[in-house]
């Protein structure tokens, strides 16, 4: 016996996945995950300052906020 309804569908679903688009894969930037970071030069540091120009920079910025709360309170 012969069903009603065949549904003899054919899909090809071949794709062609290549990667040949010509990209470069590499990357500039590779360390081991378990090795620091390398270094880099510091244009300016906090940490390589004196304790006078610490004390020095902390005034100067103590100073800049103050007026700003001044001139808020006007």
């Amino acid at each position: 016996m012969v069903p009603a309804a065949s549904h003899a569908h054919h899909h090809d679903h071949a794709h062609d996945h290549s990667h040949g688009h010509g990209h470069d894969h590499t990357h500039a930037h590779v360390h081991d995950a378990t090795s620091p970071h390398p270094a880099q030069a510091a244009p300016w540091s906090i940490l390589r300052m004196t304790m006078a120009g610490r004390l020095a920079a902390a005034l100067a910025v103590c100073t800049v906020l103050w007026g700003v709360v001044f001139l808020a309170m006007r």
